[in-house]
């Protein structure tokens, strides 16, 4: 399906504020309980309702699934009991490790996870049925409201449950998560990192252990007392790796939570430590220093009882960091803040947003090796002016973000390969023309095209002027997107994609009959002949002019030109407003239709008699239009075929259109100032719309 272009340009990183409520009757969470509580009935969340189409998409439950409220399943529910905490978290019948692993992590951030889940909630006084959970999307907080009717089997939890069996609080945030996401079925297979950026707001970091910095294990530790959320995994390398268990019980192709770093003296040698949680609650690393490993008896009790060693197999274990990095191949590190991002920050980052779209046939332009489609891709332009502390480089952090794609894959959606690159461009005011990118190889990119839901990348550069270009991999593929970009010093952005210039000129005066050339004469003669005796032409007169015309050229792709069409070209040519042309007018439409005729061959680059979308925004450029994102959008949209190909009939009636528009914009702007409160970008949306 289309897209279409939703707010693009660059905005400030949103501060921390209440977050928006999203249930489909515009209540918010207390104003709902209220309500309930007022009636004597409990909630009933018609937008998640209690059946098959909020679990399944592709497939109806292999069970007889009951929806039950934890008071139907146990005498006594509780909310949280005893502290939320990470062994609250065991996997039910849903492959969504990724998702408990940043829910366990998030259970080490006192403050994210009240934020998540809010504390005025529970199963005591004020209990109506219904609960409400935070998530980050897209630089927004929205509020999820949902009933606490659970799915089970035989009265147990079929999903995310607690080890204690009263305990709600983790599938109810379950629950409410896949509510955002469209079904539980769409939170089948995942990072970690998307949930932990959807509790948080954060901004991610991986690292391929075989290629990460010596101190990583002082990088780590570092991010878990800044409170930045961390997970682990084993890549897999076929399909029947997935979830196969190694000989010293790790898993492959499964999202772990890493819980803690440190280290012990043994014998005079100090070894480092990581602590790691397996989200089923259960199989565990049976190598050196895990539960029931020898190597405890080397430290002693009191070492023991500070690293809260155990010896239960509850999914936690401890493992030597030489052999994490043996075993583990990734980890991922989700910064809470901008002030985590920097190796000694003592301040804040500034971070600007722009929201953005690809869509197909005007700005999917795909990756470099797509060289024809490339430069059409949104531009954002990046400008570097202070260096860092005791730096000669300017550091910053490019984050890009596609959106919704996991609500997309009950349509067939899936995640896209996107990634970016950054470009040196010294003085350029405009985009970049598809020449640009042939002669000029880019300064920086990210470190590949990858099918994640964000691609991000640090980067230090010298002061000065960029261009990034984010993009998917290939061509023609629809997404909207966040690119955020984190500077250590202020940075100006700017969105190369939203400006509306209109360079029209004006008609060219009509020269007294007596100065005519010989030639002119002659188009005088051919005019009466069309015209008649009132000496104007109809728009069904132009309509057989032109089509006569224009059929005798066989170099453009030909559809006889509608009536529709040639009362526009009156309207844009007609200053008597009698809806006919006269001699002069007709005159002065037949210069530019020769110049129309011209351009268009001209960017008919492979002679088809057609021209590619992708070709639009120059073409209409070199006509004295510079659209927005939206508006070429919006003109792709209406002009081209299936194919992304416009006709010349296509592109002359695009043209009127959008010179009628900005005519009488001008005229309008000219005679009522106050007219002048609508843009121009406004006012041709409206009229393309028509």
């Amino acid at each position: 399906m289309p897209y279409q272009h939703r707010a693009a340009g660059a905005g400030a990183h949103p501060g921390p504020r209440a977050a928006r409520p999203t249930h489909s009757s515009g209540q918010s969470f207390e104003a709902l309980r209220q309500g309930c509580l007022g009636s004597g009935t409990l909630f009933e969340d018609a937008d998640f309702p209690a059946s098959h189409t909020s679990l399944f998409y592709s497939e109806r439950p292999r069970v007889p699934f009951v929806w039950k409220r934890p008071g139907e399943i146990v005498k006594n529910p509780e909310f949280i009991l005893g502290g939320a905490t990470r062994t609250d978290i065991c996997q039910g019948e849903l492959g969504d490790c990724w998702l408990l692993a940043a829910i366990a992590s998030l259970t080490l951030n006192e403050k994210a996870l009240a934020r998540v889940v809010p504390q005025d909630q529970g199963f005591g006084p004020g209990y109506a049925g219904i609960f409400h959970f935070q998530f980050w999307q897209h630089c927004e907080w929205l509020d999820v409201v949902i009933d606490d009717r659970l799915p089970t089997f035989r009265d147990r939890l079929v999903f995310l449950h607690s080890a204690d069996h009263n305990e709600f609080w983790s599938a109810l945030l379950e629950k409410a998560y896949a509510k955002l996401n469209g079904s539980y079925e769409a939170l089948k297979g995942g990072s970690a990192m998307e949930a932990m950026e959807d509790f948080t707001g954060g901004v991610s970091e991986n690292f391929q252990i075989r290629e990460a910095p010596e101190d990583l294990h002082a990088i780590l530790g570092k991010a878990l007392k800044q409170g930045s959320l961390l997970s682990c995994s084993i890549d897999i390398r076929n399909a029947a790796d997935s979830e196969a268990r190694t000989p010293l019980g790790l898993i492959k192709g499964h999202a772990y939570t890493v819980t803690g770093i440190d280290q012990v003296i043994v014998q005079g040698q100090k070894i480092e430590l990581i602590r790691i949680r397996n989200p089923w609650g259960q199989v565990e690393w049976t190598g050196p220093w895990s539960d029931s490993s020898p190597e405890w008896r080397s430290i002693d009790l009191a070492e023991q009882t500070r690293l809260c060693h155990t010896a239960l197999d509850d999914g936690e274990f401890w493992m030597a960091f030489e052999d994490f990095k043996a075993h583990f191949d990734k980890v991922e590190i989700c910064n809470l803040t901008p002030d985590a991002l920097g190796d000694n920050a003592q301040h804040g980052w500034e971070v600007t947003v722009h929201q953005g779209s690809w869509v197909r046939g005007s700005t999917a332009g795909g990756c470099r090796n797509f060289l024809d489609t490339f430069w059409t891709n949104p531009q954002i332009k990046l400008s570097l002016s202070e260096r860092d502390e005791g730096q000669e480089g300017c550091s910053f952090l490019v984050a890009l973000m596609q959106k919704d794609r996991r609500k997309l894959k009950r349509f067939g959606g899936s995640m896209l390969t996107i990634g970016y690159a950054i470009y040196q461009c010294p003085g350029t005011a405009g985009r970049l023309s598809r020449d640009f990118f042939r002669y000029h190889a880019s300064l920086a990119r990210s470190k590949a095209f990858i099918n994640l839901r964000e691609v991000s990348g640090r980067f230090r550069l010298p002061p000065g002027d960029y261009v990034l270009v984010p993009s998917t991999f290939e061509p023609h593929q629809e997404a909207d997107f966040c690119l955020r970009i984190f500077s250590e010093k202020k940075a100006v952005t700017r969105d190369l994609d939203g400006r509306v210039d209109i360079n029209l000129p004006g008609p060219p005066p009509l020269m007294p009959r007596e100065w005519e050339t010989e030639e002119e004469r002659q188009f005088r003669a051919l005019f009466q002949q069309v015209a008649g005796e009132d000496m104007e032409v109809t728009a069904e007169e132009l309509q057989d002019i032109l089509n006569a015309v224009l059929q005798k050229k066989k170099d453009l792709k030909f559809k006889p030109l509608s009536v529709l069409a040639c009362r526009d070209i009156i309207s844009l040519m007609d200053t008597s407003g009698n809806g006919k042309l006269e001699f002069g007018e007709f005159r002065v439409f037949w210069d530019k239709l020769k110049q129309w005729t011209d351009l268009f061959l001209q960017f008919d680059v492979d002679r088809s008699g057609t021209m590619s979308s992708y070709e639009l925004r120059t073409a209409l450029e070199s006509a004295g239009f510079r659209l927005s994102s939206h508006l070429l959008q919006l003109a792709v949209l209406r002009y081209a075929d299936e194919a992304l190909q416009l006709d010349f009939q296509d592109f002359l009636h695009c043209l009127v259109r959008l010179e009628n528009a900005s005519r009488v914009f001008q005229a309008l702007c000219t005679k009522e100032k106050d007219f002048i409160q609508l843009h121009i970008n406004e006012f041709i949306n409206l009229t393309m719309n028509v």
